[in-house]
């Protein structure tokens, strides 16, 4: 299923331009016969949202700053697998996974397997910031937030009624959002729930960010696409940001998110042409679970997925804003 704005290039980037576009999840949305009144709750946390990230680069703000602040809002809320709302490994943990990227430097933060820190998206920009290395996992990315004055949190901040019934219900069913069957025949959990943001700020510099608290009921540790560069997260100006959402596995061995880039930088494609390829052509031929959203250097914005739905939305330099959740 494919749903996106017009593509349509300019010969030069315009001076001053913006977007932004987030998303909560793919799966199949149907199956999660919402209520009216939950489908108001999912896109008023969307707006909110986006209108975080308006406000920052409207007033002349990074994208990285952007990214940052609207994944927060994501994380915060119960209703996303991301932050507050993670879903529960077999064992009753949660474990959550984030990255971050610059476009402009292409320099990159990510964190794996955490369990005390509020915001992952967060721990992963100060990892970029303030660290030699890309990529920490546990308790040794809690120490080096610590380190750097970021407080912890006690792991039963994270966790809600909603999450553990979903666990309950998974373990008796020895299930667990792996499995499925393509295009939404079967699917133990309606959706996938991991976050996402990428924008474009005034100065022409993109951004994406991830963030996932991973697979319900998984075991041995397990991390998926979300916190690898180039799998499920990638930023690179004059090409595009990308952030992937759906089954991990699928993202990692089809390295999603830079497969998307590469189209464009040396296929010469266009945004919309490079993402239909990558998750309707290459992922679905794989069977691939999932979708993403891509920003180009131009403010154009791609959403896409190969499941029934994704929660969605975008907002411009002119004000437009967008949310959206099934097809």
């Amino acid at each position: 299923m494919v749903s996106c704005k017009d593509n349509v290039k300019s010969k030069k980037p315009e001076a001053g331009n913006f977007a932004l576009a987030i998303h909560g999840g793919s799966g199949n949305i149907d199956k999660m016969n919402l209520s009216d009144s939950e489908k108001l709750e999912y896109q008023h946390v969307l707006d909110s949202a986006l209108h975080v990230g308006y406000a920052i680069l409207q007033t002349g703000g990074t994208s990285m700053m952007a990214v940052e602040k609207v994944i927060k809002v994501l994380e915060n809320s119960p209703l996303f697998n991301a932050g507050k709302g993670s879903v529960l490994c077999n064992d009753g943990s949660i474990e959550m996974d984030a990255a971050i990227m610059d476009g402009k430097t292409l320099d990159a933060g990510a964190v794996a397997g955490v369990r005390r820190i509020k915001n992952p998206i967060s721990a992963a920009k100060m990892i970029m910031s303030k660290s030699k290395y890309v990529f920490l996992y546990g308790t040794g990315a809690e120490d080096f937030v610590v380190e750097n004055g970021m407080k912890l949190v006690d792991p039963e901040y994270f966790f809600t009624k909603k999450r553990k019934e979903q666990l309950e219900k998974a373990i008796k069913e020895e299930k667990d959002e792996m499995i499925l069957d393509h295009d939404g025949k079967t699917e133990t959990e309606g959706k996938y729930g991991t976050v996402g943001c990428v924008a474009l700020d005034q100065a022409g510099n993109l951004a994406a960010g991830t963030s996932t608290g991973g697979l319900m009921n998984k075991k041995f540790h397990r991390i998926g696409d979300s916190p690898l560069i180039g799998s499920g997260t990638y930023a690179e100006n004059d090409v595009c940001a990308v952030s992937c959402t759906g089954r991990g596995e699928d993202f990692i061995k089809n390295v999603i998110a830079y497969d998307i880039a590469s189209r464009m930088k040396y296929g010469h494609l266009s945004l919309e042409d490079a993402v239909a390829q990558s998750i309707q052509i290459k992922l679905r031929e794989e069977k691939g679970r999932g979708g993403c959203i891509a920003i180009d250097a131009y403010g154009n914005i791609v959403f896409n997925f190969t499941t029934s739905g994704m929660f969605r939305g975008s907002v411009d330099k002119k004000g437009n804003f967008y949310t959206g959740i099934g097809r």
